[in-house]
């Protein structure tokens, strides 16, 4: 596989000069290469020939990073980002990907010094939206390879795109730091400019007979609705939908490469659920009106995209989720066609909660869809011997947990028929035939869902115990009680500030001096206190008259009440201080610009 232009070849080893009023990143690839000069007062960049002297009053703090993520800019300062730790975790297409495990945020923010006092106080608010911004987690990148294209798509960029930079080459909508690489695109800094997926990578090799299989698993994540569990839902009025993932799933041997795209994405219409304690919000329609136009987007987006689409829709037929279910098929009567198909399975009434081999059910449904559509295929040649030309787009509500049972079963029925074809397996044979292989290829996939399930809910994937042993155990029955505790908690007290960090790295929100500088009104009452030492108090006191209750209760039906009464009131009284403490910096402030791209 080709790759960029040597002219445009990225620096992979940079060294970071630290100086008091200037950062310098050096080239240490031994290219000989310019190095950039970043203002600390006003972020201006530009290319010079080498490193300053330094001095005994401009002693530098010097560090190895790994490459240079983006800019942000806030009211007054701005940030630049870079990774300081990576470390490599295979191969994609013979070139190496590297995990980010550290970002930095490094201030150039000295004019905030002369800025008003008002300025500088929303600057620190902004600015500790950074602090959560490092912890991103799932980044993944390439110096030599463009890791937001299937291999696919990659094989059919013309010359004259492989030679581009990687960052022009790249699919904006997978291209996680797109909004931050636009001042270093303004500045022409194609050499510094480090494309970045979120999604995972995953793979093994494995031997069967005398021949080794490589396996690998990507995801890449799309940022147009990029967000967390409860606070993005179903699509926007463009038709993108939240928790949009694409994975790609390789088997190299003997030359041969072939490769299977699979997607999963939120049900395509406005839809939400307002975070109010319950443990299960309502289900909420929004503008069904528009339901019609934004799914026919969308599945113009991805015919467009990726040919033939079927549409597998898992959620439960009845209750909230039914209602979901019901204008989702009715929508679907005014788009499918020869080219977009529609199929319910009711996941939790045919599957229930272990019983998930009756999947093999859902697969008899489709099977004709995947035979037809096939898979991509290169020979020992490197020669395209077979095309995808359609693709399974999955959902469930959150598009985690039952969408990822389902996806992992049609990887594994897909595997099996490229093997076959490739010559590897007989007529008979299926993965399960290998032991070693089969625990692997279940390992790959279970860690595939959980890295995607972190991203959007907080935790793991439920019911990834079926996917990674075959079967439902009880450790794996306890561990999604505690999961789904913990989904609770972040959906209710964590994810509201982490959604304003996404949205401020992705370009959902641009802050601006006439807007975020506008009065706060004061806040009164219950709200003038909240914060969590607050609600802490009140619900440890609501226990206390609670347990004080309870011991002179005895059979006096009065007191009962009165322990019950107090209890959850003080809980009731605790938390909604907790959910108010949790308030978003963005929640009232409108989304008035969106990344290029």
């Amino acid at each position: 596989m080709e790759t960029a232009d040597s002219r445009n070849k990225l620096h992979s080893r940079l060294r970071l000069w630290e100086f008091p009023d200037q950062y310098i990143i050096e080239p240490a690839d031994g290219s000989g290469a310019s190095c950039l000069d970043v203002s600390r007062v006003d972020a201006s960049m530009k290319l010079i020939d080498h490193v300053p002297e330094s001095n005994s009053v401009r002693v530098p703090k010097i560090r190895s990073i790994f490459g240079v993520v983006g800019m942000l800019k806030l009211l007054a300062g701005s940030y630049l980002v870079v990774v300081t730790e990576s470390e490599r975790v295979g191969s994609f297409l013979g070139h190496p990907i590297f995990k980010i495990t550290t970002l930095k945020v490094l201030p150039c923010d000295h004019s905030l010094q002369n800025s008003p006092e008002e300025q500088k106080k929303m600057e620190t608010e902004f600015s500790k939206l950074l602090s959560v911004a490092e912890k991103t987690t799932g980044l993944y990148f390439s110096y030599e390879v463009n890791l937001t294209l299937s291999s696919q798509r990659l094989h059919d960029l013309g010359d004259e795109s492989k030679s581009l930079p990687l960052w022009r080459q790249a699919e904006p909508r997978f291209l996680w730091n797109n909004y931050m690489l636009e001042v270093l695109i303004d500045n022409k800094l194609d050499q510094f400019l480090l494309p970045v997926i979120q999604g995972s990578f995953n793979s093994f090799e494995t031997a069967i007979g005398r021949d080794i299989v490589d396996i690998t698993l990507i995801a890449r994540r799309c940022t147009r609705r990029n967000g967390t569990r409860m606070w993005r839902r179903g699509a926007d009025l463009d038709g993108y939908v939240a928790n949009f993932v694409e994975t790609e799933q390789i088997v190299q041997m003997n030359g041969y490469s072939s490769s299977f795209v699979q997607v999963r994405g939120s049900i395509p219409f406005m839809w939400e659920q307002v975070v109010d304690l319950t443990y299960k919000p309502k289900f909420e329609i929004v503008q069904p009106e528009e339901a019609t136009r934004i799914a026919e987007r969308h599945f113009l987006d991805l015919r467009k995209k990726y040919g033939s689409v079927l549409a597998v829709d898992l959620v439960n037929k009845h209750g909230g989720e039914g209602r979901l279910s019901e204008k989702y098929a009715t929508v679907m009567q005014h788009i499918t066609g020869d080219d977009i198909r529609y199929l319910h399975f009711d996941f939790h009434q045919i599957c229930g909660h272990i019983h998930f081999e009756r999947l093999s059910i859902l697969y008899e449904q489709i099977e004709g869809f995947l035979e037809k559509n096939g898979y991509f295929l290169l020979n020992e040649k490197g020669e395209k011997m077979k095309d995808q030309l359609g693709v399974v787009r999955s959902n469930c509500i959150d598009c985690l947990d039952r969408t990822n049972v389902t996806q992992s079963m049609i990887g594994r029925k897909m595997l099996e028929l490229q093997l076959k074809r490739i010559g590897v397996f007989g007529a008979e044979e299926t993965i399960s035939s290998h032991l070693n292989f089969d625990e692997h290829y279940k390992i790959l996939w279970a860690n595939h869902g959980d890295e995607i399930s972190i991203q959007y809910s907080g935790t793991p994937a439920l019911k990834g115990d079926f996917v990674r042993y075959g079967h439902r155990t009880a450790h794996g029955v306890l561990k999604d009680g505690w999961s789904s505790l913990r989904r609770y908690y972040l959906n209710n007290f964590a994810d509201g500030t982490k959604q304003d960090a996404i949205d401020l790295l992705q370009g959902h929100y641009i802050v601006a001096v006439s807007r975020d500088m506008a009065p706060v009104p004061q806040k009164g009452g219950l709200e003038a206190v909240a914060n969590f030492p607050v609600a802490l108090f009140v619900v440890l006191m609501s226990f206390w008259f609670a347990t004080m209750s309870l011991k002179q209760a005895g059979s006096d039906y009065k007191h009962k009440h009165l322990f019950f009464s107090l209890l959850w009131t003080g809980i009731c009284v605790g938390m909604a201080a907790l959910v108010r403490a949790n308030g978003r910096i963005f929640c009232n402030r409108p989304r008035l610009h969106k990344p290029r791209g």
